[in-house]
């Protein structure tokens, strides 16, 4: 096995109390206090009188006792949840799980948009000591009928917009199906029946090793796996990123991304319950209509959110702003004149997200480089993490105030990176983890999970990087897009495709490989040529020259921006947009 540079080996265990987070304010003595001994940590901690249980109903009793009062989950503006109030909708949901004979070890399906009652039922399910099966909503019948039987599931709660999805278990009545609006029973065995009045209940004993959660992965390969994470991945994840950044009682989390996935699970649910921030859900769709008016509303300290949102929100809203006239478009060339104008269009920004916003975390793919430096000079304070399903997910991140340019930052505090078999030049390899955060394992596929977790407990995460001289990992791609030229240089699709979406008109990307050549296929906006095209509109022909005239031009572009072998050969009008993963990475897969 080779080596590689290990940039973070930390022994910080973290606190689920308000004094440590006050006392590591810094980042950087975060970073300090990350290097401390694991001996050191619990003479700390035993001085504080507090006790560890990586837990998720330790955590949830801990917050129950402190922020009973605070507000908890609730929709945009609507009515208040306390803590307290939480607390007794969860113990009498787990309560009629148990009378309908839920018991520890079964697997529960949560199929449902966001909404308080989708965290209700995953707590509810998982103080029964049951396993939570999250599904993503926008994953097909098929996909979604696959993961209930390979589960072995006994119980799906389900959202009224999706239960035609399950309609064949509806029909045979064979399971236990909850509408997660009412928590009334649809069909099956049971008597499930909502009631407002309190009923107690004393959560099954669960071990810090034992599973809270399978959660499918919607993959770019095609294939779903049935990540296995225990209640210590995911409260011990949760709590060393509340080190990267601070959480508190007063915080404002806007929920956008769905629920089922790790990335919104741990760091957009369990993170803030367990510092007793509330969280606040849409009914709707984030449209801009939808939006808007709720950013006002909530005013969102902190949002998660995939590239693509805040990518679109740049070339719809922001970047047009730059290039309408030639005056601007000139003057915005030169980098005293661009910084001043990022900085006035970063100050509307933030009115627009309600103006009280200081984390809007990015993750799940890579930021565009052109979007990024707009943030930066806009002082928009976003910062860029890194994870997978696998690891609960966090594995490496900074505050807004550390974040550095086309990089992530360092491992998290408690989790070991290193760089396997790093390029002697470029320092580039495969990125591997050691962490609490490592899944168990693939539910069912033990030869899939030796392939991935080294008898010494390595995680090899199949995506590739590297790691700067500060310590900050840099990522490239993932290992299996990566494309070997003829020569035998490595070609990375996702740096290409970066500099081919900067170029006029175009929305977005995808370079693949076909017959020994490098071919882009992209995706125009349409309604910008046919604007801009007007005069032949109705003359296909030279309406179509102008086409591949704006094509050859793309083409050059790129080819002057990149190394020479990772120039294209040829480059195709995508018809209509890719086909996406729920957590909106384009399935390359159906491309290839």
């Amino acid at each position: 096995m080779g080596t590689g540079g290990v940039i973070w080996a930390t022994g910080v265990s973290g606190t689920n109390g308000q004094l440590l987070n006050n006392m590591i304010s810094s980042y950087w003595i975060q970073v300090l206090f990350g290097k401390l001994s694991v001996s050191l940590c619990s003479v700390l901690y035993t001085v504080m009188g507090e006790l560890k249980e990586y837990t998720i109903p330790g955590m949830l009793r801990n917050s129950f006792v402190k922020y009973g009062t605070r507000q908890a989950l609730l929709f945009a503006g609507e009515e208040n949840r306390t803590y307290t109030r939480l607390e007794q909708e969860i113990n009498f949901l787990a309560a009629q799980l148990r009378t309908a004979g839920i018991v520890k070890g079964d697997k529960v399906v949560i199929l449902s948009t966001n909404m308080p009652n989708w965290a209700i039922a995953f707590f509810a399910s998982i103080i029964c000591g049951a396993i939570a099966v999250p599904i993503l909503p926008d994953f097909s019948p098929v996909e979604i009928s696959n993961i209930i039987l390979h589960s072995e599931s006994k119980v799906v709660f389900v959202s009224e917009n999706l239960q035609s999805k399950i309609k064949q278990f509806i029909d045979t009545s064979s399971m236990l199906i909850i509408r997660v609006e009412n928590f009334e029973k649809i069909s099956g065995p049971g008597i499930i029946k909502w009631s407002t009045k309190p009923k107690k209940f004393t959560s099954i004993p669960v071990h810090e090793d034992d599973l809270a959660s399978i959660i499918y992965t919607s993959g770019t390969t095609g294939k779903s796996k049935g990540v296995m994470l225990t209640h210590k991945n995911i409260v011990w994840d949760a709590e060393h990123g509340g080190l990267i950044q601070q959480v508190s009682i007063n915080d404002r989390f806007l929920s956008l991304l769905p629920l089922s996935h790790s990335y919104e699970n741990t760091l957009g649910l369990i993170l803030p319950v367990m510092y007793g921030a509330s969280i606040h859900y849409l009914r709707k769709l984030p449209t801009p209509a939808v939006l808007i008016p709720v950013l006002q509303t909530v005013k969102p300290t902190v949002i998660l959110s995939v590239p693509l949102i805040i990518e679109k929100i740049y070339k719809k809203q922001i970047a047009p702003n730059f290039s309408k006239n030639l005056i601007i478009r000139t003057i915005y060339r030169l980098r005293p004149f661009r910084i001043l104008l990022n900085r006035l269009a970063g100050k509307r920004l933030m009115k627009t997200f309600g103006g009280e916003l200081f984390f809007f975390g990015i993750g799940g793919a890579k930021l565009d480089g052109k979007v990024e430096q707009f943030l930066r000079e806009a002082k928009f304070p976003y910062c860029i993490g890194y994870g997978l399903t696998e690891t609960a997910p966090l594995i490496a991140g900074t505050s807004p105030e550390g974040s550095r340019l086309q990089t992530i930052g360092p491992a998290m505090p408690g989790v070991t990176l290193k760089i396997h078999q790093p390029n002697p030049v470029s320092g580039q390899g495969e990125i591997w983890i050691k962490g609490e955060n490592v899944m168990k394992g693939y539910f069912k596929e033990p030869e899939l999970t030796k392939e991935v977790l080294t008898p010494e407990g390595w995680f090899k995460t199949g995506d590739l990087g590297f790691i700067d001289p500060k310590g900050y990992l840099a990522f490239k791609g993932r290992l299996k897009n990566m494309i070997v030229s003829a020569s035998g240089e490595n070609i990375y699709p996702e740096e290409i495709e970066s500099v081919i979406n900067n170029f006029r008109h175009v929305v977005e990307s995808l370079v693949i490989e076909r017959k020994g050549k490098l071919v882009a296929l992209v995706l125009l906006n349409m309604e910008e040529l046919e604007s801009k095209f007007q005069a032949f509109r109705d003359q296909a022909e030279l309406y179509n020259e102008k086409l591949d005239e704006l094509l050859e031009e793309l083409q050059v572009y790129v080819n002057l921006h990149v190394n020479k072998f990772s120039q294209v050969q040829l480059v195709l009008v995508q018809p209509e947009p890719f086909e996406r993963t729920p957590t909106q990475k384009i399935k390359r897969f159906l491309y290839s």
